[in-house]
C-alpha cells in the first residue's frame, strides 16, 4: 500500500499528526504570539491543521505549507475551505528540504516532520533559515522519556543515540543558537489518544473495505503498529513541541 496514502487514512480521526491536543495546540500558538498579520510556514505539515490553527490567531495573516503527499493536501484544502480559510493558505506539493520561500516568515513550524531534515538538529539549522530575525521556530520532536529499553529500540527501529533526553534538547536547540522560550511535553492521554486514533481509523478503515486490494495489508500494518507501542515504545518514547527564538 502506498505509505502516504496509508498514513492520510491513519490520521483521518487525527489530522494534528502528533500527540499534542487541540487545547494544547493553541497554547503553543498562543505562545508564539506574533502580530496578527503574521507570516507562517509549516514544513511538513500533513493537513496543514497546525497551519489552519495558526491562522486562526492571527486573522490577518497568511500561511505556507509544504509537503509531499497529494492525500494530505487534499485534505489540507478541503479543511480550509470548509474553515473559510482557503484565501490565506497556499499549499505546496514538493519537499520541504527545497522550498525556497519568496520572503522571510514570523512563525516557522515543523511538527513531527524533523526526519525530513535529519533530525533535530538539521531541523534547527534547514527550517531556521525561513525565520526573520524576531520569528519563532516551533518543532516538536521525539526524546527518550525513560532509558530505552531493547523492545523500543526494535520497535522503533532505532539506536540509543539516535535521540537523546529532554535536557538534550534543550541542549542541542541552545548550541545551535536557539533559545527555548516555551514547551509542552505530550502527556500519557495526548499519547494514548494519537496512537489509539492511528490503529483505529486504519483498522476501521480495512474492516470497512474488506474487498480492497490493501485492506489486508492496512490491518497487518495498524496490528504491526499497535503491537510496537504497546509492547515497545509506550513510557519510554516522548514527545516535546519547544516554542524557540534566537539568542
Amino acid at each position: 500500500m502506498d505509505r502516504q496514502r496509508l498514513s492520510s487514512i491513519a490520521h483521518s480521526h487525527h489530522p494534528i499528526a502528533a500527540p499534542v491536543s487541540g487545547v494544547n495546540v493553541n497554547r503553543l500558538l498562543r505562545r508564539a504570539g506574533r502580530g496578527p498579520a503574521a507570516r507562517i510556514l509549516d514544513l511538513g505539515c500533513g493537513e496543514a491543521a497546525w497551519a489552519l490553527q495558526a491562522l486562526a490567531h492571527h486573522p490577518d495573516g497568511h500561511a505556507d505549507a509544504v509537503d509531499l503527499s497529494p492525500y494530505a493536501l487534499e485534505r489540507a484544502a478541503a479543511a480550509a475551505a470548509e474553515r473559510g480559510l482557503a484565501d490565506r493558505l497556499t499549499l505546496h506539493e514538493r519537499d520541504a528540504r527545497r522550498y525556497v520561500p519568496d520572503g522571510d516568515y514570523d512563525l516557522v513550524l515543523c511538527v513531527g516532520s524533523t526526519h525530513v531534515f535529519d533530525g533535530f538538529a538539521g531541523t534547527l539549522r534547514m527550517a531556521g533559515r525561513h525565520v526573520n530575525p524576531h520569528g519563532i521556530l516551533l518543532i516538536g520532536e521525539g526524546f527518550w522519556q525513560a532509558p530505552p529499553t531493547p523492545a523500543a529500540l526494535a520497535a522503533l527501529d532505532a539506536k540509543p543515540g539516535d535521540l537523546t533526553d529532554l535536557a538534550g534538547l534543550v541542549d542541542v536547540a541552545e548550541e545551535a543558537g536557539w533559545t527555548p522560550v516555551y514547551a509542552h511535553v505530550s502527556d500519557a492521554a495526548e499519547w494514548d489518544n494519537y496512537e489509539w486514533s492511528w490503529v483505529g481509523s486504519l483498522t476501521e478503515w480495512a474492516l470497512d473495505n474488506p474487498g480492497h486490494p490493501d485492506a489486508a495489508e492496512a490491518l497487518a500494518v495498524a496490528r504491526e503498529h499497535r503491537e510496537q507501542w504497546l509492547r515497545g515504545y509506550r513510557t519510554v518514547f516522548g514527545f516535546a513541541t519547544l516554542v524557540l527564538r534566537r539568542g
